[in-house]
């Protein structure tokens, strides 16, 4: 069974239509790198552009606002353009901007409105606390005490969160729904569709958290009526660490006032006319607050290409045929070793990596790392493997567990201690 699966990731490899994009990326010679749902590898395209933005800067001095390949004056409004697709929005519905706590700051701030009937915020119990804490802080800001005001979806396995919970959780009181895309843990996909059409029953504003699906899962969310998202680029789409994050707000939501404003939120043909009254701008520019950071932006750029050129669904297609494989040579190499498959099966359920629980987790994913496998811990026992559709291999998953396989059977990880490291 071993010598097929290897024959199975070859043939895998070899009919593999993305193949060809490995190329574009810088990768460890030797490493097998699975955890681009934390820190996606860079791209050659991503490294000419930001060099190309140092040219621009070095060139044009002040007039790089308005000169070069990509003048920054309309930079955000333009690599939203180019993202709509992955998340299936129209184009003036992204913007490029911000980080995904700013960014979710400003979407609270604007689409938060409570009353007396109407004033809680719905979360969940699993998600990234980051995000609990701007529901939190913008809370505390309108008056409201969290402890009463924010409600959380209770999980029912502490991995997981069920569709009949979320839709329980949601009352007349509920204001603002803020979930997340996938589940950082776990791996989870929520179903985003039954979500929103069941809380805009109750007048409830939906909002989600994209960071684990962008790039790894397409979505249709103006078909969908979702209110708004926010996300970060350098997981999946591979813009580099604090790369620039992104938002999107559907159109029916235009033309209102941000709730935080900023003068890049202002109308292009207004913004210098340096007034004191704020002149938004028509479309999703309208919530960005500050500058554009042009060159935490500029890989981006070069990221994106890529992405328009291999397809979105070609990549959920090839994401969801590795995560089925790795289940499947896990399954076969690891049962005998207390690993416990947390993610789960069912393809609509399902983001881009396998989570697996296990009680040495952070002592194994330190092994992992001793034999040149890069996966990610996430306290207190969770191990994620995360295959990069655009640069990891089926070659690679298969021996990534037959690496770990031999540190379970050796005893490996025992040597290490079973703590996280400062960065996990």
């Amino acid at each position: 069974m071993v010598i097929e699966l290897l024959e199975k990731a070859k043939g895998l490899d070899r009919d593999d239509e993305l193949k060809a994009f490995k190329d574009e990326f810088y990768i460890k010679e030797g490493q097998i790198y699975l955890d681009g749902n934390s820190l996606g590898l860079l791209s050659k395209r991503a490294e000419n552009e930001t060099l190309k933005a140092l040219a621009s800067w070095k060139e044009y001095g002040i007039d790089g606002w308005t000169e070069g390949d990509h003048p920054w004056f309309t930079l955000s409004e333009k690599l939203g353009e180019t993202s709509a697709p992955l998340i299936g929005a129209e184009k003036n519905e992204v913007v490029v901007t911000g980080s995904i706590t700013a960014n979710l700051h400003q979407m609270i701030a604007s689409f938060y409105h409570p009353n007396e009937e109407k004033n809680e915020i719905l979360a969940d119990e699993l998600n990234f606390p980051s995000d609990l804490y701007a529901i939190q802080s913008q809370l505390e800001l309108k008056g409201f005490d969290p402890a009463v005001y924010l409600k959380k979806v209770p999980s029912q396995d502490g991995q997981t969160i069920l569709l009949d919970s979320i839709k329980s959780s949601i009352t007349e009181k509920t204001a603002l729904v803020l979930l997340p895309s996938v589940l950082y843990r776990s791996g989870q996909l929520l179903p985003i569709k039954e979500i929103v059409e069941y809380a805009h029953r109750y007048s409830a504003i939906v909002g989600f958290d994209l960071a684990h699906s962008i790039g790894a899962v397409p979505h249709k969310l103006h078909e969908w009526n979702v209110d708004f998202a926010v996300w970060c680029n350098y997981k999946y789409v591979n813009s580099g660490p604090g790369g620039t994050g992104g938002l999107y707000v559907h159109q029916k939501h235009h033309g209102k006032m941000p709730g935080l404003k900023g003068w890049f939120g202002s109308a292009k043909e207004k913004q210098f006319d340096m007034e004191h009254t704020f002149s938004p701008a028509g479309d999703a520019g309208a919530y960005q607050i500050g500058t554009p950071h042009v060159l935490s932006s500029a890989p981006l750029a070069g990221s994106l290409s890529i992405f328009e050129e291999a397809g979105i669904h070609r990549i959920r297609e090839k994401s969801l045929q590795q995560t089925d494989f790795l289940l499947e040579v896990i399954d076969y190499l690891l049962g005998d070793y207390q690993f416990k498959v947390v993610t789960p099966q069912n393809h609509s359920e399902r983001g881009g990596h396998i989570a697996l629980e296990h009680p040495a987790a952070a002592s194994i994913c330190k092994a992992l790392k001793n034999r040149n496998v890069i996966p990610d811990f996430r306290s207190p026992n969770l191990i994620r493997l995360a295959p990069a559709p655009l640069y990891t291999t089926y070659r690679e998953l298969y021996e990534a567990v037959l690496l770990l396989k031999d540190i379970m059977e050796s005893k490996e990880y025992e040597q290490h201690g079973n703590t996280r490291n400062i960065i996990a």
